[in-house]
């Protein structure tokens, strides 16, 4: 496994032409790559450290940009190594220094966490955490549970469907079907943009319940990860297994 040389590499947005000077928004996603069969109830995070084989980024102009390793051959493979994780969080500081809002469902959680790791650079990380735009994590601070990106989407009215389960991209990049895994990380980019410039357009989130219903939380406005976290506790009475704010968090050592 190598790294793409220079001369190789796409140019900064490799699937569309160039990006505007600046972007408004940018969404980003990462597929995992480790085979792993979850027991019942069993959370993702608990398998970890988690690899990462692939991720992605949209503007809101809709330029995409891949960031891969290559074999000899040039085909995508393996895992992202240390110097490419990196480039990755550098490039979205970069963006959000620039005054884009970065953003990403339940990212905070899930997607920084692992980049930190894959990166070997969990300050930077936090940095891009702390600024990031999550409305999961946001609509998790002010409900006090989580809602999966699919069922905001439908319940937003988003065209563009999930291309497949979260849980067979691993599989499915492991059985040399990447350019699939490719085309899943760069739609889920495509519908977390569309969602969040539905929420800001709406001010308010919507999701379909178990039940087939749609309910709505009010969302006047999209908060920054800094600004959700000084958010009152919900009141989570209700529930018999309420989950701690922290379990988001906990990765950036950040005060209870």
């Amino acid at each position: 496994m190598r790294r793409m040389p220079k001369h190789e590499q796409p140019s900064l947005f490799s699937d569309h032409p160039p990006a505007p000077a600046k972007a408004l928004r940018v969404a980003f996603d990462i597929e995992t790559a480790n085979l792993i069969d979850l027991a019942p109830g069993q959370d993702l995070d608990s398998a970890g450290p988690l690899d990462i084989s692939c991720a992605a980024a949209v503007t809101d102009s809709g330029a995409l940009r891949h960031w891969y390793m290559q074999d000899p051959s040039g085909a995508p493979h393996g895992t992202l190594d240390a110097s490419t994780a990196r480039e990755l969080l550098a490039w979205l500081r970069e963006q959000q220094l620039a005054g884009a809002k970065v953003c990403a469902w339940n990212g905070l959680s899930f997607d920084l966490r692992w980049i930190a790791h894959a990166a070997r650079d969990r300050k930077l990380a936090a940095e891009v955490a702390l600024d990031l735009y999550d409305p999961m994590f946001q609509f998790l601070c002010q409900r006090g549970f989580p809602i999966g990106l699919a069922s905001v989407g439908e319940a937003l009215g988003i065209g563009e469907k999930k291309l497949m389960s979260g849980a067979d991209a691993p599989r499915e990049w492991a059985h040399g079907d990447r350019r699939k895994v490719l085309d899943y990380v760069a739609g889920d980019c495509r519908i977390t943009e569309a969602i969040v410039a539905r929420i800001e357009e709406l001010r308010e989130v919507r999701w379909k319940t178990k039940k087939g219903t749609t309910s709505r939380e009010s969302i006047p406005r999209l908060l920054k990860v800094r600004e959700c976290l000084a958010l009152p506790l919900p009141d989570t009475s209700w529930m018999s297994e309420p989950i701690p704010r922290t379990k988001f968090h906990a990765w950036l050592e950040l005060q209870a």
